[in-house]
């Protein structure tokens, strides 16, 4: 019962945390005049201008926030199963060096082009991601199996090859180095409806499509081969879970940059607060990463205000501590 009260709860709290981020900015609104302005305009000039930034300027960025968050906590609980590795991450298998890339490259040699409303940093930061994953899979692959601990480790060295290519690329171009490092850490500045639209896609398609795949993750918990002796076609689910959280991840990472440490905290926390299995995991997982993703920024836009820290900053120093705790408490994490 307790368990099950988890997911209502988890939701009332992101609904609030949402109301409360669309009046923080350099107007501040207070949140019972947020849902005023919501459902009326108002009379007064006053009114009418605030319910233009509640109504369109702001929620691009909230919502934005929202996905990336649910999209990250939910691939990180996946990314967990999959590896049955407590340190695994979306970013485990070289996604975000891919993205890191591919935008570096947009951004460093002035390519400025726009696609249906979309940067090409967003662009080339979603087809990186998508390549360096493919790369991965490839190398990892023998004889139509892809071994986990092969795969983990061709995604570390085929991540820091890319963030090597990352690092030249920095040198190489001849734009300036705090719009390109911005990007790397993390930020919602500045996004645009058409931002959303290259998200809730795949979030929904992925979230809806994962949530199907949490009796095969909890058998995999047990070992490969006793899952497939209980029937499951550990080949498949492996390549299906893969090619998900992959394009989920990329998407993400595409309209935001860097973010990290998301995956790796949320799905222990809700690990915590509803337990190991994975068809009440994965919901709490989305949820968390979307509660988490908003607090980090509300924090980033109010921490140094009217200067705004990279979200990746604020989750970096709310993770760090958690994963150097997570690490003194366990004895046997093995990579």
């Amino acid at each position: 019962m307790r368990s099950a009260m988890i997911l209502p709860l988890l939701g009332v709290l992101l609904l609030l945390l949402a109301i409360l981020s669309l009046g923080i900015g350099p107007v501040q609104i207070a949140p019972d005049r947020v849902v005023d302005l919501l459902f009326h305009e108002g009379a007064t000039p006053a009114d009418q201008a605030a319910a233009v930034i509640v109504r369109q300027l702001r929620p691009p960025r909230v919502l934005l926030a929202i996905l990336v968050g649910a999209s990250l906590g939910l691939c990180g609980a996946v990314m967990q199963g999959f590896f049955q590795n407590p340190m695994a991450d979306p970013y485990i298998i070289g996604v975000s060096s891919g993205a890191a890339l591919g935008a570096t490259i947009a951004l460093a040699f002035s390519i400025d082009l726009w696609f249906f409303g979309i940067h090409s940093a967003s662009l080339f930061a979603f087809a990186g991601a998508l390549m360096v994953t493919l790369l991965v899979y490839t190398v990892a692959r023998r004889g139509g199996r892809v071994p986990t601990t092969l795969l983990l480790l061709t995604g570390v060295a085929v991540g820091s090859l890319a963030a090597a290519a990352t690092s030249l690329v920095m040198i190489a171009g001849n734009t300036d180095l705090h719009r390109i490092l911005f990007w790397l850490l993390g930020s919602f500045s500045s996004r645009r409806w058409e931002h959303i639209n290259m998200v809730w896609p795949w979030a929904l398609i992925g979230g809806v499509t994962l949530q199907f795949f949490a009796r095969d993750l909890n058998v995999l918990l047990q070992g490969e081969e006793n899952a497939q002796f209980l029937g499951v076609d550990v080949e498949r689910v492996k390549k299906l879970l893969l090619v998900i959280t992959a394009l989920l991840t990329a998407a993400a990472v595409s309209v935001s940059g860097i973010i990290g440490f998301v995956g790796l905290i949320v799905p222990h926390v809700m690990r915590l607060l509803v337990g190991p299995d994975h068809r009440r995991l994965l919901p709490a997982s989305l949820l968390g990463g979307a509660i988490l993703m908003v607090v980090a920024d509300m924090l980033a836009r109010t921490i140094l205000a009217p200067a705004e820290v990279p979200v990746g900053v604020i989750t970096a120093l709310l993770g760090c501590p958690f994963f150097l705790f997570l690490l003194s408490r366990r004895r046997d994490v093995t990579l």
